[in-house]
């Protein structure tokens, strides 16, 4: 097991605003999200989820979706680790290049949520619990040269190495104790404590999936994983109610499962890509009426909630959007032909004129750690979902396309 303290210093009392806010008049913003592995969308309905019900009526349960673009360049596999780097850098598989739970190569020139907040404010105070030790010393990359060797305040992890302690059993009983380990040191962490960004991670109902398919296991499974969610979100009520605190608390899966059984995933099928997001925030189910968010969505919503000041060309490179802002386009694509840039995208109930400017760089320098240089090419009325522009053709034949507005970012890569 790996478990390191780290010496806490005062909490600080500022937050790290956009612009020149007063501080003092706002309460401190703190966020935690849980991903519990390997539960479809369809399932929460079939079993008991008391305190999931709970959050929900504070907040909402929104469908959601993971694997990328199907069909596309971006088509991302439904498989664990995949999902939450999708979920810590904003983006799919052809970016973050973790493509499976070995994760050989994740290509750190896109920042996980832990680096943006790092960067952003020194001072916030960082936390995981996890069932993987993998999940902090890979994906977050933790004293690793290529994510400037961030290192995160507080981490329990690595249980899954103590045999010991936890005795391999082929029905995963030790997982399930692990997974109730963890979320006891994290109600403990956070109740104490109050870092600033936190990430619990779950596993047991992954386990159960892989072994049981739909079955009465997975559902008393996902029940018990129900109770552990909801014992870390007493202890953020608990901060509320006692410190002058404003906690954001999600909660989603990393993947659904296939329909035949249950008992897989890593597929395109609509159960696997099948997922939610819960959270504690009204807005959130508000601003996704009009259209389905993603796992992507969930990194813009929580910088914006801790009010983070993301580097522009970190935002240019995120898949989703903020849930905090209504959201009113999605789903572009394009394609070049001679000097002609011709666009096409989704939109709804949009009001004539609404505006969005079209960037557009012809290098992809940033996958190597570089800059790519963006260029302004127009103003376009989203309202009519498509737009043809001139465009200088590129030596690569390749092309990254910005539309930047107030109803919604928008990206592709055109090949």
């Amino acid at each position: 097991m790996n478990l390191k303290y780290f010496k806490i210093g005062l909490l600080s009392v500022g937050l790290f605003f956009y612009g020149t806010t007063n501080a003092a008049e706002k309460k401190q913003r703190k966020a935690v999200f849980i991903i519990v592995d390997g539960i479809s969308d369809d399932m929460l309905s079939k079993t008991a989820t008391p305190f999931m019900d709970y959050i929900a009526n504070k907040g909402g349960l929104i469908p959601a979706y993971i694997g990328g673009g199907k069909g596309t360049y971006s088509q991302t596999p439904t498989i664990s680790a995949v999902g939450y780097n999708s979920l810590l850098t904003g983006t799919w598989v052809n970016k973050h290049n973790v493509f499976g739970n070995g994760i050989e190569a994740p290509n750190y020139n896109y920042p996980t949520l832990f680096r943006l907040i790092e960067s952003a404010n020194p001072e916030f105070k960082t936390a995981i619990f996890s069932t993987w030790e993998d999940n902090r010393t890979k994906l977050v990359g933790e004293g690793l040269p290529e994510t400037n060797n961030i290192v995160l305040d507080y981490a329990f992890d690595g249980l899954e190495l103590d045999k010991r302690k936890y005795p391999h059993d082929n029905n995963s009983e030790y997982i399930k104790e692990i997974d109730q380990a963890v979320a006891n040191r994290a109600a403990e962490y956070i109740g104490k404590y109050g870092p600033d960004i936190s990430w619990v991670y779950l596993q047991y109902t992954d386990d159960m999936g892989h072994r049981y398919g739909d079955s009465k296991q997975l559902y008393e499974a996902i029940t018990f994983e129900d109770a552990l969610i909801g014992q870390v979100y007493k202890a953020v009520e608990e901060r509320e109610k006692n410190f002058d605190e404003e906690w954001l608390f999600v909660v989603t899966t990393d993947h659904g499962r296939s329909a035949e059984t249950g008992k897989g995933h890593g597929g395109q099928s609509d159960r696997e890509r099948s997922i939610w997001i819960l959270s504690n925030q009204k807005d959130w189910a508000k601003n996704t009426q009009n259209f389905k968010p993603s796992v992507v969505d969930i990194a813009p919503s929580i910088t914006e909630f801790m009010q983070i000041n993301v580097p522009v060309e970190n935002q240019m490179e995120w898949d989703g959007n903020s849930m905090y802002k209504e959201v009113k386009v999605e789903g572009l694509t394009g394609i070049v032909k001679g000097n002609k840039l011709s666009l096409n995208w989704n939109q709804k109930k949009l009001a004539p004129k609404t505006m969005g400017e079209v960037w557009v760089a012809t290098t992809n320098n940033l996958k190597e750690g570089g800059k790519d240089e963006y260029v302004l090419l127009e103003t376009v009325d989203l309202s009519k979902g498509k737009s043809s522009i001139k465009v200088k053709p590129s030596e690569n034949d390749f092309y990254k396309v910005y539309i930047k507005s107030n109803v919604g970012n928008l990206s592709t890569w055109i090949f």
